[in-house]
């Protein structure tokens, strides 16, 4: 009966895209770490962008960093699941072996705004799973920006009012949970996934095991 039980686990899926939205400091980043670091079978999907890199970030790992010519012949060949403008740049999730990878099982992590999650929808709906992640309050999450020390008053208030606009948004998502405790919140989006995965029209390897059972 265990080893039964063992080839059940092992029964063949079909991948997911699962994405993760918030208003910028409400911890989706933070998140997105926390899960790549303890799950093997999802890995991040990397956008382009026409932003410059940052101290410290390498291309091809953090993010594609492309021309603005360059993005936009990828937009005319239709390379990419979604784009988007976010804070006068450009991001966009290239297609490339996303597809393939998603029939041999692989999961997909994007950490993108509402706008790039309807595009994915259109594009690939039964393969995408949304969840938005919403601040305990705006007072915090404007506390959060602060502590970061990065940005000018100037551009948290920026952010602050695009936040509002995203967060208008949530009913849109298919899961909303608020991160009024990292841990907690992590736990639920963890819970989310598992529960996805297991969802029947993905367990592509029951049709075969049930035929097996069933002779």
């Amino acid at each position: 009966m265990a080893d039964s039980a063992t080839d059940t686990d092992k029964l063949h899926r079909r991948g997911l895209m699962f994405i993760l939205s918030s208003p910028s400091g409400a911890g989706k980043t933070t998140i997105s770490r926390m899960l790549l670091d303890v799950e093997d079978e999802i890995m991040l999907s990397v956008s382009a962008t026409t932003r410059p890199p940052r101290a410290g970030e390498i291309d091809g790992v953090h993010y594609h960093f492309v021309s603005d010519a360059e993005f936009d012949r990828m937009v005319e060949e239709d390379d990419f699941y979604e784009w988007a403008h976010v804070f006068g740049y450009r991001y966009g999730t290239p297609k490339g072996r996303i597809r393939n990878a998603l029939k041999d099982g692989q999961d997909f992590l994007f950490d993108i705004d509402w706008q790039g999650t309807q595009q994915l929808k259109q594009k690939d709906e039964q393969d995408v799973v949304t969840v938005f992640i919403l601040p305990p309050s705006l007072d915090e999450l404007r506390r959060r920006l602060e502590s970061r020390a990065q940005d000018s008053a100037e551009v948290i208030d920026s952010r602050m009012e695009r936040a509002r606009g995203e967060i208008s948004h949530w009913a849109e998502y298919e899961y909303v949970v608020v991160n009024d405790d990292v841990d907690q919140c992590f736990e639920k989006v963890r819970r989310i996934l598992d529960a996805e995965r297991m969802r029947r029209t993905r367990q592509t390897g029951l049709i075969p095991f049930v035929r097996e059972l069933m002779a």
